[in-house]
């Protein structure tokens, strides 16, 4: 199968309960009638992750109403950036405003603001280490989805750490970490979150793969 097919495709795009709301729609709508592209949507995800990772890198070094601002700042960095993924696709294919180059710009911002977002909260938490490993594993749940679509499998959203579990649980882990003088233990909770976003896609991963292997079992 095509990259350009996979994109296109309806059945391979991830399903999202909000892509039918009235809000999402207008949104789409309102754009897909400026001279705004899915192509600078899908880049400007990138740059609220960047937004994102920093906040969580310069949390690490700064205490109180400071680093509460710069969580709250990393979590409503998340959020537009999965706006701009959930926007760049409706006014792609709902406004047809897909271009020739929309496959590449669909996929790759995903694994940049992946690795940004990761590698910042692991920043954030003390533990880069943490936040590169998540990032590799993220990107490897991609990879695998991609893989098997390009074999002829249908599009593999499972999870429990796919990208919206992903950043849902690290929006909650920046907003917890704002009461974390409450709890005691510094970063406790952003790195809890990113171990349980580790440990939650490499399971991930394992599930596609096996998905994968019975796929091509099935078609001998």
């Amino acid at each position: 199968m095509a990259v350009e097919e996979i994109v296109t495709d309806p059945s391979s795009r991830r399903p999202l309960a909000s892509r039918g709301t009235f809000w999402a729609k207008a949104m789409a709508s309102r754009l897909a009638r400026r001279t705004i592209t899915p192509n600078q949507i899908s880049q400007a995800g990138i740059g609220f992750a960047l937004i994102a990772g920093v906040f969580f890198w310069l949390s690490a070094d700064l205490s109180g109403w400071a680093r509460i601002l710069c969580l709250i700042g990393a979590a409503v960095g998340i959020q537009l950036r999965l706006l701009c993924n959930l926007l760049d696709g409706m006014v792609a294919v709902e406004a047809g405003k897909g271009a020739p180059d929309g496959a590449f710009w669909n996929e790759v911002p995903d694994r940049i603001a992946d690795i940004l977002i990761l590698v910042g909260a692991g920043y954030g938490a003390g533990l880069p280490a943490l936040g590169w490993a998540a990032s590799a594993f993220a990107v490897f749940t991609a990879y695998l989805r991609a893989f098997g679509q390009s074999l002829g499998q249908a599009a593999d959203f499972r999870g429990p750490m796919a990208k919206p579990h992903r950043m849902a649980a690290l929006t909650f882990g920046a907003l917890a970490t704002c009461f974390e003088p409450l709890l005691g233990d510094h970063r406790y909770v952003l790195a809890t979150v990113l171990t349980l976003v580790l440990a939650g896609t490499l399971w991930t991963c394992l599930r596609r793969a096996r998905g994968i292997l019975a796929f091509l079992n099935r078609k001998r």
